[in-house]
């Protein structure tokens, strides 16, 4: 009789041993070793071979005519715009946020929404009731949207439902982790269960046609919980980012099969739900009457929509033999680490004596390079105690020789600054700008970090 083969499955990388231990020795993660039945392990089994036995597939060239796939709008222009135009038939997608930021309101709407155009919608939800449900809902002004609605936690007993009459158009599972199969042995939310229970549901979904969507548990670094698999196993991974405290949300494709992961959609958080922001540099400006010293607009770019940022730097000069303090917040660190290299080596300024803030305003972050100048230029603002002009923007990327170096979309950038009232533009000359072309801003061209800080520093 054949042995059943016992194995430990890590619930933090996936990664599969054969004995216990308790520390992984692929993530280093302790006691997360969580033993798992496996197959009978028999001769047959290790002697077989898989190059015989099978049958015929049909392979077919690149050059095959195909139709693109049809888009089901969500109603929510934001939410379509992070999609690629909207859900598709048959795609599994994976939403994932933290506790509290929105995840369930934003899928609430975007199923009421749908459903009242008349298409089905089926919404589970595996850690709320159904009359939890309807009482957001309600407190939202959907109360009356077609929308089925399901407190359910086994995936035969969904997948049986929905298979009784006509498959929904979307289905939604809120969340993964609270989903059980009975295939397998194991408690909802390890990672053998959430395999299984995803893989069934998005076979459902490409056999049916449904739009199957997906909300994810996040880990405390913001990351979704469990191994990487399920990333995999999706077509579109949407991360819902922003602080409760703040007022704003971002939905951003992190992977998306059938879209650009280039796009953001930008909500804020109001008593009637998520609500659409049209303007998000509204957002992320303050009021600037006066001028401030260590404060900067920069323009970023998300995808192919431009958000003015502000950059706002603060130093504090300390006594002989303190240890001077670094601290970033909507920037990364060793970013600001390598600009205060530059600026020291190559402009002769001393950052080595004070200590450094740096902050983006609105909790916005960061992660276009072309924040390089914009972040010096608030350093040595606050450093000298010289305000920045309140009609410029700032932007350039700032390579170790101390150059400054043109970023991409560079009028486009400007474009949006001049709509909002900016006149001027502190940054390099792009390459690819037609001479006969208008630029929206007058560009002071800076070639060189050196250059800017000597204008800044008025000499």
């Amino acid at each position: 009789m054949a042995k059943l083969q016992k194995r430990y499955v890590c619930q933090a990388c996936g990664s599969v041993t054969s004995k216990w231990a308790g520390q992984c020795a692929d993530c280093a993660e302790w006691n997360t070793l969580v033993e798992e039945a496996g197959g009978p392990a028999t001769p047959f089994q290790a002697k077989h071979h898989l190059q015989s036995g099978g049958r015929m597939i049909l392979l077919s060239g690149l050059d095959t005519e195909i139709a693109l796939p049809e888009r089901m709008p969500s109603g929510i222009a934001e939410f379509d715009r992070a999609l690629g135009g909207g859900f598709v038939e048959g795609s599994a997608t994976l939403i994932g946020g933290d506790p509290g930021i929105g995840k369930s309101t934003l899928l609430l709407q975007a199923a009421a929404k749908i459903a009242m155009r008349g298409l089905s919608v089926a919404y589970v939800s595996g850690e709320e009731a159904a009359d939890q449900v309807r009482l957001r809902a309600r407190r939202l002004g959907l109360g009356q949207a077609p929308v089925q609605l399901a407190a359910a936690t086994s995936v035969r007993d969904i997948l049986t439902t929905l298979s009784m009459g006509t498959p929904p158009d979307l289905l939604i599972i809120d969340s993964i982790q609270t989903m059980h199969s009975d295939l397998i042995e194991g408690a909802p939310g390890t990672v053998s269960q959430v395999r299984a229970s995803a893989q069934e549901l998005i076979r459902f979904a490409k056999e049916r046609g449904t739009a199957l969507v997906m909300v994810g548990h996040v880990t405390k670094d913001g990351s979704i919980a469990g191994p990487r698999v399920l990333e995999h196993m999706v077509d579109t991974v949407l991360a819902f980012e922003g602080e409760r405290s703040h007022l704003y949300r971002i939905l951003r494709a992190v992977k998306n099969r059938f879209g650009g992961t280039d796009e953001i959609g930008v909500f804020a958080m109001q008593t009637e739900g998520l609500a659409e922001v049209a303007n998000p540099s509204s957002l992320f400006l303050t009021q600037r009457d006066e001028n401030v010293t260590g404060t900067v607009v920069f323009p970023a770019l998300e995808g192919t929509r431009p958000v003015l940022v502000e950059v706002q730097a603060l130093t504090v000069r300390l006594g002989s033999g303190a240890t001077p303090r670094r601290s970033v917040v909507g920037w990364d660190s060793a970013r600001l680490s390598m600009v205060l290299a530059v600026l020291e080596a190559r402009c002769g300024l001393s950052f080595s004596a004070c200590e450094v803030y740096l902050n983006i305003a609105g909790g916005y972050r960061i992660q276009d390079p072309a924040a390089d100048l914009a972040v010096a230029a608030a350093l040595v603002s606050a450093l000298s105690e010289r305000p920045i002009p309140a009609d410029a923007v700032v932007f350039g990327e700032i390579a170790l020789s101390g150059e400054v170096r043109p970023v991409a979309h560079a009028a486009l950038r400007m474009r949006e600054s001049s709509k909002l009232g900016f006149e001027q533009a502190l940054a390099p000359a792009s390459p690819h700008a037609k001479e006969s072309e208008p630029m929206p801003l007058r560009v002071a061209d800076y070639r060189s970090l050196a250059a800017l800080v000597e204008r800044l520093l008025g000499k």
